[in-house]
């Protein structure tokens, strides 16, 4: 199904599970499981719902399963590059998205935001050791935001009417697998009036499941034969560039 019309069926979806007054919010997800396989290119996930006519800003906040991330200081040392100072996150989230209907800071108060943990500025990053240096976060953020596992946009919620709404997310090919949560929060006059949150899984099925659990069981095997088919690719062109 095309685009538009994959669109339209959702709103329509939406639009007759409108929210009753005791429920203010609807959402749902285009998909609520996604497969990486060996050819996967990244998915595109819509985010859909309605809200009471009321009116309200919309947030929609999309978290990965949180892992260790290391940030290392490259120090230039007899003209070369190498490693320096280095700090470890314990709790960086692989993927953070957060969309609006307009700028966070005209939809919440500052307190709200931190404690609710909503933009890039507002996120739990802090690091393992003792140095406070807050090169260190930002560095993190701009990594992921390079390569497209954070990503923050202040009118990325559309609305269609008084309460239908919708919002698409990209997870590109390095999306790490595991169990993600979809925030959708309905705010009025600085204070959250309604909200919902919905699961989504991304796994690893197919060669790239098996090669990825290969190389978590048998990580010594896994190195020596990457090792080896590099070695052995090495050597086989260097072969057939003498004979040429």
């Amino acid at each position: 199904m095309s685009r538009p019309p994959r669109l339209a069926a959702a709103l329509l979806a939406a639009s007759l599970f409108a929210p009753s007054p005791a429920a203010a919010l609807v959402a749902e997800l285009s998909q609520r499981e996604i497969e990486v396989t060996t050819g996967f290119t990244g998915a595109e996930l819509l985010v859909f719902g309605a809200k009471e006519t009321a009116p309200a800003d919309l947030v929609v906040a999309v978290r990965g399963p949180a892992l260790p991330f290391v940030v290392r200081q490259k120090t230039r040392i007899a003209g070369m590059w190498v490693n320096g100072a280095s700090e470890i996150f314990n709790t960086a989230p692989t993927f953070y998205a957060i969309a609006s209907t307009r700028p966070l800071t005209e939809i919440l108060p500052e307190s709200e935001r931190q404690r609710l943990r909503l933009g890039l500025d507002a996120l739990p990053l802090r690091p393992e050791g003792s140095r406070d240096d807050p090169a260190f976060r930002d560095a993190l953020v701009e990594i992921k935001t390079d390569a497209g596992l954070y990503r923050q946009v202040d009118d990325g919620v559309t609305l269609v009417g008084d309460r239908l709404f919708h919002t698409r997310v990209f997870l590109p090919p390095t999306v790490v697998p595991g169990p993600y949560r979809v925030d959708v929060l309905a705010v009025q006059d600085g204070r959250i009036v309604a909200a919902r949150d919905v699961s989504l899984v991304v796994r690893r099925v197919g060669t790239s499941a098996e090669i990825w659990r290969f190389a978590h069981d048998h990580s010594w095997f896994y190195g020596f034969g990457a090792v080896l088919v590099a070695a052995l690719a090495g050597w086989a062109g260097s072969v057939l560039f003498r004979r040429n």
